[in-house]
């Protein structure tokens, strides 16, 4: 039985972006679950979209009027600010005969999010981290994509793999504590060394757009 939503980390440079949020979801169309938003008690709606075996669980087991903890992956995008993708549900007390506690160690809104540092801009508080997915099942890898993020990570740190524990605050994930652990190496280059653009700056940020019955796909990697 898994004793947490979010999976341990396996590999030392694995990708992954994933976190917890807790709020009510409410559909674009009370008949199509499959898209909406999280309403959280802060007064934000957050967009939404629901995958894989978590629409079956919402429709003959949860009670969507009320609140719960979804397990989400977060994506950037311009105008609508933060957009989640609901993969998971965290309530053990519903779903798994009460072995489990409801509340996290790292509280709600929590989010952990591993991967390559391509802008930061510390006088502003930006942080873009780039995060690769894991390969489909025909092999095929997913494009890439960019979270955009809110906090202080020094210029020297930049194409280096990095491991951030963020907060939600409103539309905005914030920088809580943040792990370096190495370069980087940029494909195409000569000899595999790390590449800087001029300045120390990765150019300008990207535009915004990436248990106990617990519908969970594996994590970005």
């Amino acid at each position: 039985m898994r004793q947490h939503p979010i999976p341990p980390v396996t590999e030392p440079l694995q990708y992954r972006a994933i976190g917890v949020v807790r709020g009510t979801y409410v559909p674009t169309d009370p008949d199509q679950l499959t898209r909406g938003a999280i309403q959280t008690a802060d007064g934000t709606a957050i967009e939404a979209v629901v995958l894989g075996r978590l629409l079956t669980l919402m429709r003959r087991h949860l009670d969507l009027s009320q609140p719960h903890l979804w397990v989400v992956y977060p994506r950037s995008r311009e105008e609508q600010g933060l957009h989640l993708q609901m993969v998971g549900i965290w309530e053990p007390s519903t779903l798994a005969d009460g072995a489990l506690a409801d509340e996290l160690p790292e509280g709600d809104d929590y989010f952990s999010v591993r991967g390559e540092l391509i802008y930061t801009r510390p006088e502003t508080g930006d942080l873009v981290v780039k995060v690769r997915q894991m390969p489909r099942g025909d092999g095929s890898r997913p494009v890439p994509f960019k979270l955009q993020l809110k906090g202080e990570v020094p210029l020297e740190h930049l194409r280096h793999f990095v491991s951030l524990n963020l907060r939600r605050q409103g539309q905005e994930l914030q920088l809580e504590q943040c792990e370096v652990l190495e370069p980087v190496v940029q494909r195409g280059n000569r000899g595999g060394k790390t590449r800087r653009e001029a300045g120390g700056k990765a150019g300008k940020p990207a535009p915004r757009r990436s248990g106990p019955r617990t519908a969970v796909s594996r994590p970005a990697r």
